[in-house]
């Protein structure tokens, strides 16, 4: 054990003693974060036994985030990593608990760009980071501070990663045992274990350390940072060879940076079939820049370039889904289509023509508007409903669809913002009933 992991593992050890804090790992299958959980999964290890003697027991949490515009390949080896860190810490008996949190339909890339018009997101304008991110992420830390009362949260961050980075590091504020405040979730305090560790550091522990404690090994990581760094990211032997640090996984659909380079260099080393995705996502840095695409006044009522037009809205949503039927992959979930298409019902589209773009594309999603068929209700409550329900003239389709709110889409009101969101859905519900009804009448009465 060299001196920089030595020092790392020593503070860990007292930070664990120190109180009865759970803690909390941001794991987001980088490397910095995956050498942080590695640590203190070996931590873990090495005090099980004294667990066994009766020591008491701190939970430890691993939370990671899945945008749902991941790209596709690491999307899918962080949920292969996490399924084996779960799988590795059950079979050696460890308090340790995995959880992969995603951002609500509301929240979610497609949710905001093609639902409510959203542009894609720019430096000046990057509307993706906190919802797709952070207010998943703090959801999930926060109902554990609910239950334990507070926490600490084990970032992966290190000081040479940027000189902003270190900068901001360096301005903190902390308390004798290292820790920081956060400043957006209460009772949670920071600590940044691997600050002072160097990238050809981190790199030379995970190849001594392969493969990890729970399983599986760092080889396809190690692959990905390669292809991610156009194929020059050597194997790290030694602290005169450079590494492939400079490579960042993100966003597949990111349009804030100028050129997606860990993209680009996933094509250029044999992964050509991710070249539609990067054509995309340019088109999308395009679109957003053509007047026509967007509406001439903003949500707050100022003039200016604002919302995607609903013609717009309507091409993205039909490209979107022929590229993933042409690629075999769900790049839009069903409960985006659904939002999708919700939102559009609100603001212009009565035609269902979200709906109906995904049933030409092969996705069939149920329709939240559908009748009281949908919900199940117990005998006496169905009998009282339909003797009701004709006697006062409401609409079944409203009541099917606000039954549907209460019973199926917000069963939990517990995640934060849930209980806003269905009041607001229950307005949309009873405002698209109302223009339905009208525009029935209008129809009714041009008629002869």
């Amino acid at each position: 054990m060299n001196e920089i992991e030595e020092s790392t593992v020593s503070g860990l050890r007292g930070l664990y003693h120190s109180d009865d804090r759970p803690w909390v790992v941001a794991f987001s299958g980088g490397k910095d974060s995956t050498l942080l959980l590695q640590l203190v999964f070996n931590l873990l290890l090495s005090l099980r036994d004294r667990h066994t003697a009766g020591e008491k027991e701190k939970p430890v949490y691993v939370i990671a985030s899945d945008t749902r515009v991941e790209a596709p390949n690491i999307a899918a080896y962080l949920k292969d990593v996490l399924s084996r860190i779960e799988a590795g810490g059950e079979r050696q008996g460890l308090n340790l608990h995995v959880h992969l949190v995603s951002p609500e339909p509301q929240e979610s890339f497609w949710g905001k760009l093609i639902g409510k018009g959203y542009p894609s997101p720019t430096r000046w304008f990057r509307w993706c980071t906190a919802n797709m991110k952070i207010r998943p992420t703090r959801r999930a830390i926060e109902k554990i501070t609910r239950e334990a009362g507070s926490v600490i949260l084990l970032l992966g961050t290190r000081i040479d990663e940027s000189s902003e980075r270190g900068k901001r590091m360096r301005d903190r504020a902390y308390t004798s045992r290292g820790l920081n405040p956060h400043h957006e979730i209460p009772n949670a305090l920071v600590a940044t274990p691997i600050a002072d560790w160097g990238t050809d550091q981190v790199w030379e522990y995970l190849f001594n350390h392969n493969p990890p404690p729970w399983g599986g090994s760092h080889d396809f990581l190690l692959e990905l940072y390669r292809q991610a760094a156009g194929g020059e990211c050597p194997v790290v032997l030694d602290l005169d060879t450079p590494s492939c640090g400079g490579s960042r996984f993100g966003c597949w659909t990111c349009t804030v940076v100028k050129e997606d380079k860990s993209m680009q260099g996933f094509i250029d080393t044999g992964n050509a079939w991710m070249e539609p995705l990067a054509k995309f996502r340019n088109w999308l840095k395009e679109v957003r820049e053509r007047p026509e695409c967007r509406l001439a006044v903003r949500r707050d009522g100022s003039n200016g370039p604002g919302p995607f037009s609903p013609e717009c809205r309507k091409e993205i949503l039909e490209k979107l889904l022929k590229m993933e039927n042409d690629l075999g992959l769900t790049l839009v979930s069903d409960e985006e289509l659904r939002y999708i298409q919700a939102e559009w019902r609100r603001e212009f589209d009565l035609a269902e023509a979200a709906t109906a773009l995904a049933y030409r594309y092969g996705r069939r999603i149920e329709d939240n508007t559908q009748g009281m068929m949908n919900i199940k209700l117990p005998s006496i409550e169905q009998r009282v409903l339909d003797d009701l329900v004709p006697e006062y003239g409401v609409n079944p389709e409203l009541v099917g669809g606000l039954l549907r709110l209460v019973m199926h889409d917000y069963r939990n009101l517990d995640i934060y913002g849930r209980k806003a969101a269905l009041k607001r859905d229950i307005a949309e519900q009873i405002a698209l009933s109302l223009d339905r009804n009208t525009m029935a009448d209008a129809s009714e009465d041009s008629n002869p």
